[in-house]
């Protein structure tokens, strides 16, 4: 696994726009190397920021989305079009702006869909899905880029402090039952499904953050804070403000 490094902006507004400069530039050299583009999403208040700006940017250059798959590192397992489902507002953000083909769009199951509201079926169906993606070379296609955004209590995706998920080492998605958040349920992928990607991107804004920030760049247990356990096999980033980069 990776170092990570710090990319510092002074507030949420250049955050944003780097990282979503930085994801342009990447979905535009992998058209030019003539290959897929694999990037997993996050929600929250930055994560849906940061896509609005990969939204200008990306119209505003015309590039091409046909060889772009997007994932999700979770999702709330609530009914489909939830205003609160990451899917929802990624959509909302960019992806019913862009041309990104409908098939190559992977969103988590709903809670309405055909699982019938067992969420530990709807992790089995994603986890088949992304195996299917990876084409024989191991439970996840290889993502270029994992966003993550990251809570207070040191949370990602939604592996949460002390939980049984974080500790999860076989299966690439499970499910959650007992998320401290509201809702209780929900669907997430694994710590080393993130760590399969070449690059894992924390992005991390306002003071509120700046603790899970200096546990997740120390490096210390999982268990009591899973952003420590985000790092990407080539790169690991951590995007900040400088609210958020306080307590470094």
């Amino acid at each position: 696994m990776s170092e990570p490094e710090i990319v510092r902006h002074a507030d949420a507004a250049g955050l944003a726009d780097s990282v979503a400069l930085k994801l342009v530039n990447m979905i535009v050299q992998a058209e030019a190397d003539k290959r897929d583009f694999h990037l997993v999403l996050t929600g929250g208040g930055i994560g849906i920021r940061a896509l609005e700006a990969v939204r200008d940017h990306a119209n505003e250059a015309g590039i091409s989305w046909a060889h772009v798959h997007l994932w999700w590192g979770d999702e709330r397992y609530l009914p489909d079009k939830d205003p609160e489902r990451n899917e929802t507002q990624a959509c909302a953000a960019l992806i019913d702006s862009i041309s990104v083909p409908s098939h190559q769009v992977h969103p988590i199951p709903a809670s309405d869909g055909l699982d019938g509201g067992q969420v530990e079926h709807a992790a089995t169906r994603y986890g088949r899905e992304l195996a299917v993606a990876a084409r024989g070379e191991g439970p996840v296609p290889v993502f270029d880029a994992c966003l993550l955004g990251v809570g207070p209590d040191a949370h990602v995706a939604s592996l949460f402090p002390g939980l049984s998920g974080v500790r999860e080492d076989e299966a690439s998605v499970a499910a959650v039952r007992d998320s401290p958040k509201p809702p209780a349920e929900r669907v997430t992928l694994t710590l080393p499904s993130i760590r399969a990607a070449r690059e894992v991107w924390v992005l991390a804004s306002g003071e509120g953050k700046a603790e899970a920030v200096r546990l997740g760049l120390a490096g210390g247990s999982v268990d009591e804070a899973p952003v420590a356990g985000a790092r990407g096999a080539e790169r690991t980033v951590f995007w900040v403000d400088e609210a958020a980069a306080s307590e470094l």
